[in-house]
């Protein structure tokens, strides 16, 4: 898929620090493509095997139950899983995967530049001045996907600063700016996650009210003896929230996963900033 590289502009704010102009966000096409994917998978598994599967299961059971009135029938997978509730919380789940590996992948390019050094600076060698467009031209060499990373950014803007001004407390208050910018930007991004985490449970919780009424709406059945139609309606109910409950745990789980690794390599880049760069920083 073709995408459209994005505008840099200077940023009036800080001098040499670039800035993003989004012309196309390729993240938003990814996000709605797999949202798309996930939603033809899911229903096809659906209607060719998971529900299929379920009815036959639930006819022999009402067969056997018939036959037997002490007959315990046993819980099945499909039958748990077959109702348009379940259908949905599934979807979002591999939706959220989806971006959660989008992430993820986003973060493992962030620690490679992080562990190479871009400046790589030796060890006692300090930064003056007249330097920083000779080291600038180093960062500036990166490829464009690894410039783009918090590191490459941070360390442009700082280079520049300290050209601008001499000024070793500007270009540390120059280079966290950056890094705090960054763990704002990475936090914000991760509200399409937790609105997922929300929606899951709460697909659920319509299930289990719709199971309700359904089984309520059976009733009058129950008082002939059928009860066939409430123990279906409370299956729904139940199932529905079951499965949504243990999906929005594991989603929460990896979701927390993912925000422990952005929120150490901000520290660890603001960390690297200080000790590799910035105390190496001498205006004469």
């Amino acid at each position: 898929m073709a995408t459209t590289q994005p505008v840099r502009a200077e940023s009036a704010e800080h001098p040499g620090r670039t800035r993003l102009l989004p012309t196309r966000s390729s993240e938003f096409v990814y996000n709605v493509f797999a949202l798309i994917v996930s939603i033809i998978v899911v229903h096809a598994v659906y209607v060719l095997h998971v529900r299929p599967q379920a009815q036959a299961i639930m006819q022999q059971q009402r067969a056997a139950m018939l036959e037997d009135p002490n007959y315990v029938a046993e819980r099945s997978l499909y039958v748990v899983l077959k109702d348009y509730e379940q259908e949905a919380e599934i979807i979002l789940m591999l939706w959220a995967l989806a971006i959660l590996a989008f992430r993820a992948r986003e973060q493992r390019l962030e620690r490679r530049v992080l562990d190479a050094d871009p400046l790589k600076l030796p060890e006692g060698m300090k930064i003056l001045p007249e330097d920083t467009r000779e080291y600038a031209r180093l960062i500036e060499a990166l490829p464009p996907r690894e410039r783009e990373c918090l590191v490459p950014r941070a360390l442009l803007a700082a280079l520049a600063r300290f050209g601008a001004t001499r000024n070793v407390q500007d270009v540390s208050a120059v280079a966290h700016g950056v890094c705090q910018s960054e763990a704002d930007r990475l936090d914000s991004e991760l509200s399409m996650l937790r609105y997922i985490a929300w929606a899951i449970p709460a697909i659920g919780f319509i299930g289990t009210v719709r199971g309700i009424g359904d089984a309520l709406s059976q009733a009058h059945k129950a008082v002939g003896g059928d009860i066939s139609g409430v123990t279906e309606g409370l299956g729904v109910a139940f199932n529905s929230t079951l499965v949504a409950l243990l999906l929005s745990i594991l989603l929460m789980f990896m979701l927390q996963a993912l925000q422990r690794t952005q929120e150490r390599l901000v520290l660890d880049a603001e960390t690297y900033l200080d000790q590799r760069v910035i105390r190496n920083m001498q205006a004469r």
